[in-house]
C-alpha cells in the first residue's frame, strides 16, 4: 500500500473532493464532500476538512471538528473513493486523524468520537478494531463511537 497523507482542502483540491464516488449502497451511509464543506465553512472555528492523498491524488475525504461544549473531538464523513477501497487507505487515514488530534488544534482533549450507522459492517468493523466502542448515545439512524488518546 501507498502511503496517504491528509491535505487540508483548499483551492487546489476542493473540486477533486467534490469528484469522489462511493459504491451506490454506501451512498446513504456518508455525507457528500459538497455537503461536509459546507459544514466546514459553517464551523470553521472548530473544524479542518481533509482531502486524504495518495501520490499526490486525492482517494479520499473526512473532517474533524471540535465540539466545544462536550470538549471532545469528533471524525465526521470519511470516505475513500470506491476505487481504493479495501486497500487499508480508511485504517491509514483514520490513524492519520488521531495523530492530528493529539496534536490538540482546536482545543485540549484526547476524547474522539464518531458516529457510524450499524448497518455499514465495514465501517463498524475498522472502528472496532481502533478501539472505539459505543458511548450508549445515537443520532438518529447511527450509533456513537468514542476512543480516549494516551
Amino acid at each position: 500500500m501507498d502511503p496517504i497523507t491528509l491535505h487540508k482542502v483548499d483551492e487546489s483540491n476542493f473540486l477533486a473532493c467534490f469528484s469522489l464516488k462511493l459504491d451506490a449502497q454506501q451512498e446513504k451511509f456518508v455525507s457528500h464532500p459538497i455537503r461536509s464543506l459546507a459544514q466546514a465553512y459553517v464551523y470553521r472555528k472548530q473544524c479542518t476538512p481533509f482531502a486524504i492523498c495518495r501520490a499526490g491524488q486525492v482517494i479520499g475525504y473526512l473532517m474533524v471538528i471540535y465540539d466545544y461544549d462536550e470538549e471532545a473531538y469528533f471524525i465526521w464523513h470519511l470516505m475513500i473513493d470506491v476505487q481504493y477501497q479495501g486497500r487499508g487507505y480508511g485504517r491509514a487515514a483514520m490513524e492519520s486523524a488521531l495523530d492530528y488530534i493529539r496534536s490538540r488544534p482546536f482545543g485540549d482533549s484526547n476524547v474522539v468520537r464518531l458516529t457510524v450507522n450499524p448497518e455499514n459492517s465495514a465501517a463498524c468493523h475498522l472502528y472496532q478494531t481502533m478501539r472505539f466502542s459505543a458511548t450508549g448515545r445515537a443520532d438518529e439512524d447511527e450509533i456513537e463511537l468514542e476512543r480516549v488518546l494516551a
